[in-house]
């Protein structure tokens, strides 16, 4: 059965959506039946792909939701404690705000190696905790190869117009679902759960749509 997700690199309660849903697989007796494909999404395309300098993410959300440096800080604070019971590390302090079509490039182009979801553990933890750049090119050169990927594929994602069409097929595809948000699961074409839910409500989810799956085979 296919779990289709629909995430942005960026978005904090992706990553911890992931934790969630993954804690729930855990719990799930036919885990072993049960295939994610990741999907793209961008919250914020019009983040420039050249940033004349870099731009922390109180600054960039203070700006984008109008509200004050310091509401930011605290917004964020409340962030890194829900992340951190579902056992991640946030640093939002090192956390550089970038455009992240490129990422989303090469995690198509990873999905073609069987390596969509280790694609993704790592951007995310290389945005959340470790503070790098995801719009730079040596920095994505540098996680491609830790994830497998050779740096000719690397260059292949970026490159290539296909893994571009790729990302915009992706987000056109949850814009029709009437999709605005992320983390957004879709279980076998039948089910949607919205947002970072904790881990029951993926059981949940996961049983429904997997009993009407194999009734299916």
């Amino acid at each position: 059965m296919k779990v289709e997700i629909w995430s942005d690199i960026m978005c904090p309660f992706c990553y911890i959506g992931k934790r969630n849903y993954e804690a729930a697989l855990k719990q799930f007796a036919d885990s072993n039946d049960v295939v994610i494909e990741w999907r793209s999404f961008q919250l914020d395309p019009s983040i420039p792909f050249q940033m004349d300098q870099e731009e922390n993410v109180f600054q960039y959300l203070a700006e984008r939701k109008g509200m004050s440096y310091a509401q930011s800080v605290q917004m964020h604070a409340s962030v890194t404690e829900t992340a951190k019971r579902a056992g991640l590390d946030y640093r939002f302090d090192k956390a550089i705000v970038a455009n992240s079509f490129q990422a989303h490039r090469m995690i198509q182009m990873a999905k073609e190696k069987g390596l969509g979801d280790e694609a993704e553990e790592r951007f995310f933890r290389a945005y959340f905790t470790e503070g790098k750049n995801i719009g730079n090119k040596d920095t994505l050169v540098q996680l491609g190869t830790d994830i497998g990927l050779t740096e000719a594929e690397v260059q292949e994602a970026l490159t290539n117009e296909t893994y571009a069409r790729k990302v915009e097929e992706d987000i056109a595809d949850a814009h029709h679902m009437g999709v605005n948000g992320v983390p957004f699961f879709v279980f076998n074409r039948r089910y949607a759960v919205s947002g970072a839910q904790p881990p029951q409500a993926f059981v949940q989810a996961l049983q429904r749509s997997f009993e009407e799956w194999r009734k299916d085979q």
